[in-house]
């Protein structure tokens, strides 16, 4: 099953990029986070499934993260 981290800035979608496993997808997400709000003003990131569920979304100053298990 393939996977998708989504970057958000104000405006919407800002990059997409696809990972073959959901858990180096998650794990690019968490680490990336802090390094993407300040450089390029993220202000959310979320992993989806490609039948777009999603399994993992973070906001904000990266104490709201949202976990979906899997």
């Amino acid at each position: 099953m393939a996977y998708i981290v989504i970057w958000y800035g104000k405006q919407g979608i800002v990059e997409t990029t696809p990972f073959d496993a959901e858990k180096a997808a998650r794990n690019h997400a968490k680490a990336a986070f802090a390094d993407q709000q300040h450089d390029n003003g993220i202000v959310a990131v979320e992993v989806r499934k490609d039948d777009g569920t999603v399994v993992f979304s973070q906001a904000g100053g990266g104490g709201g993260v949202l976990d979906g298990g899997g």
